[in-house]
């Protein structure tokens, strides 16, 4: 598959470059980066959607200070960015003994709504673990607040697990107008990471099992069977881990999407290690020389927004640089969406 767009062959799409700021959490955290920082390094890298998880970047949150709200605008005139996505969590077990009632996820995600409305957010993502009838029962204040909800679609779920389709039944009903999809690229993991198994070693997971849970996963072996024979070959805690990580990755066609497309409104780009080779850099894992054609050609109208999961995998031996990993990753989907064309 081709690895850019000319556009006089392709249909019309309107695939754009964003950031979510979680992907600068390691330099947030240690306080090397402020907010105001990591929407200017998105904006350097001509990425001009900004995502942002209210739960961590929002002093004080769940409450949201009129001076956030003026200091967050102010930013986005100064550095032409525009809010395309908040995140939200939904914390099923806050009281003792007892779930949440419906009633009460659902207020906590119209808490979450109001937050984007205020931000300038037209989507908020909701995680995997919101269950059918919460989304069914927000629906309605998301229309009123013009506001559109989207699942993440997070491995190890996919377009066909049963979780996803009682979803999928929600949204069909509803419309895509008000719910949808938003595909994390993690369910498009086609190599094990590398970053990943070589943190294993480092702990001290044994080499011949590592090399044989890689090449299991690469493979499209039965991953699940990993932690059994890991187990009859005497593997210690950090190959269990491994083996149970391996679980986690998933590797899905792109073009499966195709058929839910006028439900997907954005897209967490997600990656793990950018390289930095001759052709101008591409992700170890994943393949979006593959996937973000299959996301034009369908018309996908809507961001692709870095999310840089690699540092803590590194962060023992490296100084993590977030900012040059989303820098090259922005280079890439610019390339492959037709911008050096």
């Amino acid at each position: 598959m081709t690895s850019s767009i000319p556009s006089s062959e392709r249909a019309p799409h309107r695939v754009r470059r964003g950031v979510s700021l979680y992907s600068f959490q390691e330099e947030y955290f240690l306080r090397t980066l402020s907010v105001e920082d990591c929407v200017a390094a998105a904006a350097d890298m001509g990425a001009r959607g900004i995502e942002i998880i209210p739960e961590q970047s929002i002093p004080g949150y769940p409450r949201l200070t009129d001076e956030f709200v003026a200091r967050w605008q102010e930013w986005m005139s100064r550095y032409g960015t525009t809010p395309v996505a908040t995140n939200a969590f939904l914390d099923t077990k806050l009281h003792p003994g007892r779930l949440l009632t419906l009633d009460e996820q659902t207020a906590s995600v119209q808490r979450d709504i109001d937050i984007a409305v205020r931000l300038g957010a037209p989507i908020v993502k909701a995680t995997i673990n919101f269950s059918p009838e919460v989304m069914a029962a927000s629906a309605p204040y998301a229309r009123d607040q013009g506001v559109r909800f989207l699942l993440e679609v997070h491995a190890p779920f996919h377009l066909e697990h049963p979780w996803v389709q009682a979803h999928l039944e929600v949204m069909h009903r509803v419309g895509p107008d008000v719910l949808g999809l938003m595909p994390d690229m993690g369910i498009h993991v086609r190599r094990f990471p590398r970053v990943v198994s070589e943190r294993a070693l480092r702990d001290g997971a044994r080499p011949e099992l590592v090399d044989y849970i890689v090449r299991t996963y690469d493979d499209h072996g039965d991953t699940h069977a990993l932690m059994d024979i890991v187990n009859y070959r005497g593997g210690g805690p950090v190959d269990f881990a491994l083996a149970r990580q391996a679980t986690h990755y998933i590797w899905t066609e792109p073009k499966d999407m195709l058929d839910h497309m006028a439900f997907v409104g954005h897209v967490q780009a997600k990656f793990y290690e950018m390289t930095d080779d001759a052709e101008g850099g591409h992700e170890f894992s994943i393949p979006y020389e593959e996937i973000v054609p299959v996301y034009a050609d369908g018309g996908f109208d809507g961001y692709f927004s870095s999310e840089y999961e690699g540092n803590r995998h590194i962060q023992d031996v490296f100084e993590v640089d977030s900012v040059e990993q989303v820098r090259r990753q922005q280079r890439l989907l610019a390339r492959l969406i037709g911008e050096f064309a």
